[in-house]
């Protein structure tokens, strides 16, 4: 029997002869990273997506406008079968063209904030009584029922705004990419009921509506110093009633009436809001479009990102930047002439921020559908899919997903831009956006990683997800080194390797959602 010291020796002999064997075409990295460095076009494609075509909650016109012009670009760039591909049904549709709040009294002064989605209009200005009525889950509907009619409703209690004294943004730094590239096992992820939350956003909107309630005041799920994070007051699902008009304020703005109905004080606020309701259960669409392969190109490298964002900003760092960077890895593709046996597809998805659901059903329909994992003829036929959406943040490495048979691949793919600091790997996943669902079928899905800067910070599903928190020449590192991991992949010999297929996971039944929200 061989030593545990003879057993790791020869497994680092395995794992550095394999980087040693696996290819790097150090001069087509060179041509990458002189386009994308020199002659970069990203900010350009994320000024179109945000100032222009932002923001882009699906199912608005602002995300059709900027799907519409993705297909424009790619067609400009000479990229083949730009297109946009239904999917669906999505639910209704919702955009606001104007907001306006104000404190009138005791004092004057301009209040903060937006509407959330699919929450109703106030068909012009809007003033009433202020109560207080905090509801954060369905046990509190009791206390509050018969008391509401004709009021204007303030959801939450004052939340504390510390002074801050360190900075939002911050970078990886060597210890903390250290902690993440430690081999450690996981483990197992609690099983998270997401449309929980949802349910109970429901179940509160038809309980304002059904009390007649003129609005509802929040303020968010974080922030302070103007910055607002919030997302929707109502549902897409068109079997969900629309709830009266919903307002989320910066928390300093918010606390200030909050103390003063606390001191018994006269207050008065009114604002409008022109929100635009489009009911029915709507299709949407993702965005497509490719560069053909050569001799292998019935077998694909495929790259997205989430196009779709939520309004408060103009979606910039989610996920503009990701939709920006993937769309100059194709135009840097086709500028240098790329010789790739593979095809490359860009799939930029709607419906992210709702449930990953434009990923979800693309791979349904084209790959395999995770409830019963019956594979389609093109599943065996996709060799990666690599995704971008943390920001605007420079890719410091690969999260491997797992999959640690591709790590000598990607240690060599990552040597030409360790100068430029990608150069981590860790085997971890990585939650929460559209790799998710090619990874639940078995197609090898990527994220990187990315320096964390302002996201949770400060532009995640906030107001302030805006192009001034761009990083430029963030943007421009990524974009070269995705392009010259998606140029490797496809032209590789082989296909990266592949984990197990993953067991088929049913969809819970009614009940059984019933059971876990209720903690049975």
């Amino acid at each position: 029997m061989r030593s545990p010291l003879a057993l790791f020796l020869c497994a680092a002999l395995v794992v550095a002869a394999a980087v040693s064997e696996e290819k790097t075409d150090l001069t087509m990295v060179h041509r990458i990273r002189a386009e994308a460095l020199e002659n970069s076009k990203v900010m350009d494609h994320l000024f179109q997506l945000t100032e222009v075509n932002g923001p882009r909650l699906t199912g608005s016109p602002g995300y059709r406008k900027a799907a519409e012009w993705v297909v424009k670009q790619a067609q400009s760039y000479g990229l083949s079968n730009a297109h946009l591909e239904k999917w669906g049904p999505f639910g209704r549709g919702w955009d606001f063209r104007r907001f306006s709040a104000h404190l009138v009294e005791p004092a004057y002064a301009p209040l903060v904030g937006f509407p959330l989605a699919w929450t109703s209009g106030t068909n012009g200005l809007l003033t009433g009584e202020l109560t207080m009525a905090v509801i954060k889950t369905a046990a509190d509907f009791p206390r509050h029922k018969g008391k509401l009619k004709g009021k204007i409703v303030l959801l939450d209690a004052i939340r504390e705004t510390p002074v801050r004294l360190e900075a939002p943004g911050k970078r990886h730094d060597e210890a903390s990419l250290a902690a993440l590239s430690e081999g450690v096992i996981q483990p197992p992820r609690p099983p998270v009921d997401e449309s929980r939350a949802r349910r109970f956003r429901s179940e509160r909107a038809k309980f304002l509506k059904d009390e007649g309630v003129l609005a509802a005041i929040t303020n968010g799920t974080a922030g302070d110093g103007g910055t607002v994070f919030a997302t929707s007051g109502g549902s897409q699902d068109p079997k969900v009633p629309v709830p009266p008009p919903f307002i989320v304020l910066t928390p300093e703005h918010y606390n200030r009436v909050a103390r003063l109905l606390e001191k018994k004080i006269p207050v008065k606020i009114e604002f409008e809001v022109d929100a635009r309701i489009e009911e029915g259960n709507h299709d949407s669409w993702n965005v497509v479009a490719e560069l053909p392969g050569g001799r292998k190109k019935d077998e694909w490298v495929m790259v997205g990102a989430h196009l779709d964002s939520w309004h408060g900003g103009t979606g910039a760092t989610d996920n503009a930047a990701g939709s920006a960077v993937m769309l100059e890895v194709m135009r840097i593709l086709k500028a240098v002439g790329a010789p790739m046996d593979r095809s490359v597809r860009l799939v930029l998805w709607s419906g992210e921020e709702q449930g990953l659901l434009g990923s979800k059903a693309y791979v349904k329909e084209h790959f395999a559908d995770p409830a019963v994992m019956k594979l389609t003829s093109m599943h065996g036929k996709v060799s990666a899919y690599f995704n971008l959406d943390n920001g605007t943040g420079k890719i410091r490495g690969v999260y491997l997903q797992g999959n640690d048979m591709v790590r000598p691949v990607f240690e060599a793919w990552l040597k030409p831009f360790h100068d430029l600091g990608a150069k981590s790997l860790a085997i971890r996943d990585t939650r929460g956006t559209d790799h998710l669902s090619f990874d639940a079928v078995g197609i090898p899905a990527f994220q990187f990683i990315q320096d964390p800067v302002e996201y949770s910070t400060r532009t995640h599903h906030s107001n302030m997800d805006v192009y001034d928190h761009a990083s430029a020449a963030d943007l421009m590192q990524a974009s070269a080194v995705i392009a010259s991991f998606v140029y490797h992949a496809a032209a590789r010999e082989e296909m990266l390797p592949r984990k197990p297929l993953p067991k088929a996971k049913p969809e819970r039944g009614d009940e059984e959602k019933k059971a876990a929200v209720s903690g049975q």
